[in-house]
């Protein structure tokens, strides 16, 4: 009866808290991030502002940035309106208010900080103006640093959601300053993993741990009869991967692999951009073009075994990819690489630390399917979705705020 009237103080403390979230992160609607996962828990809650941003990758002259230029390009004058766009008066219950400020591509030098600075300043004052009081700013990127002090909000929240500073294509050092301003500026700091919490508190941070979550309904149900063509005609057995394909996978793992298969194929599921040009002339490996989200789930269930073959190396180190809780949650037996985020799943898994044991456990589950150890393990998944993650983001970043 104790708990309940706690349940029912924490549940009306939440109901009273109507802030407005300032959010600065990746495309809305553009690819299923973390943030974007959280928000989602919250928008029922809360009116959300969400600023679409030009990412940190240095601009160069090749196609993923033309194509990105072009996308960016679009949104900026007017095209491709979405629901909750910025021409709205107020975003509904399941999408935000979406802005699409215009920026300059760079930020290297002071003056394209400066640049950016002013641009940026003169497009969101009036629509924070606007917004319901108070206003929390949540930052995914590091560029928005240099907005601290000049945006009229009351608290920043900087989600460090990985150590973008160690990607390839990356302005590392101008990163890595803008985060240490942005850590000494903000007001409480969530970090997604264990390297990246002891990163932070290195800097003098006080970072609090707030994990991925899943959708386990979505994963578990297989909601959908989606048909993939490529997957309907591929040779069985099928070991899928999903998500982005680029420099995080380990071309190596994936040859071992491929070598040691008599039959079956090695499919990639999702866009392609800076991955090695040999993966797809490996024997057994195709490439499946992105699917929808909502019906990843019934792909995941026509796969033998589900695979992340990711590079040892810093930048993921860091990482918490989300794909690997939406592995676990399929009920596939899976095999990943060797690395701090997938060792506190080891016991629901296969973790293998070589192309060799890669390719040995890969062999070994399409014979066995998944083990009732390593079933059993996963049901700690329970603890892990994404409404808890948005209850702990409330309790850490939003309380002590009030109208």
């Amino acid at each position: 009866m104790k708990c309940s009237v706690m349940e029912e103080r924490e549940r009306t403390n939440r109901q009273r808290i109507r802030c407005t979230l300032l959010v600065f992160s990746d495309d809305w609607g553009r690819h299923p991030s973390s943030c974007q996962h959280l928000v989602r828990q919250l928008l029922p809650r809360y009116p959300v502002v969400w600023v679409n941003t030009i990412g940190m990758r240095r601009p160069s002259l090749d196609r993923v940035t033309f194509r990105r230029g072009l996308e960016k390009a679009r949104s900026w004058l007017g095209f491709g309106h979405r629901p909750g766009g910025a021409g709205d008066v107020a975003a509904s219950k399941d999408d935000p208010i979406v802005l699409n400020p215009i920026m300059w591509p760079w930020f290297r030098r002071k003056h394209d900080r400066w640049l950016n600075r002013q641009l940026l300043c003169r497009q969101l004052l009036p629509a924070v103006r606007r917004s319901q009081q108070p206003v929390v700013a949540i930052t995914t990127i590091p560029i928005a640093a240099e907005l601290c002090g000049l945006l009229p909000v009351d608290r920043w929240v900087y989600y460090c959601v990985d150590d973008f500073s160690k990607w390839p294509g990356m302005d590392g050092e101008v990163l890595d300053a803008l985060e240490r301003q942005l850590v000494a500026k903000a007001d409480v700091v969530l970090a997604v993993s264990e390297p990246i919490e002891r990163k932070l508190r290195n800097w003098g941070a006080e970072p609090h741990l707030l994990t991925h979550g899943v959708d386990l309904e979505m994963w578990q149900s297989a909601r959908g009869n989606y048909t993939c063509p490529q997957i309907s005609a591929a040779q069985r057995p099928v070991i899928m991967f999903f998500g982005s394909v680029d420099w995080q996978v380990d071309v190596n793992v994936v040859r071992r692999l491929s070598a040691a298969l008599s039959k079956g194929t090695i499919a990639f599921v999702g866009p392609v951009t800076d991955c090695c040009p040999s993966l797809f002339r490996l024997s057994r490996v195709i490439h499946v073009p992105p699917v929808p989200y909502s019906q990843l789930p019934g792909i995941a269930q026509q796969a033998s075994v589900l695979i992340m073959p990711y590079v040892n190396r810093s930048g993921l180190w860091e990482s918490q990819p989300l794909k690997l809780k939406e592995y676990l949650a399929t009920g596939k037996p899976a095999v990943v690489c060797d690395l701090p985020a997938t060792r506190a799943w080891a016991d629901a898994l296969d973790v293998a630390s070589t192309p060799e044991e890669f390719a040995a456990a890969v062999l070994r589950r399409l014979s066995t399917g998944l083990p009732p150890e390593q079933a059993a393990a996963r049901a700690r998944l329970a603890a892990e979705s994404w409404a808890e993650k948005a209850r702990q983001f409330e309790a850490l970043a939003l309380t002590s705020l009030s109208e």
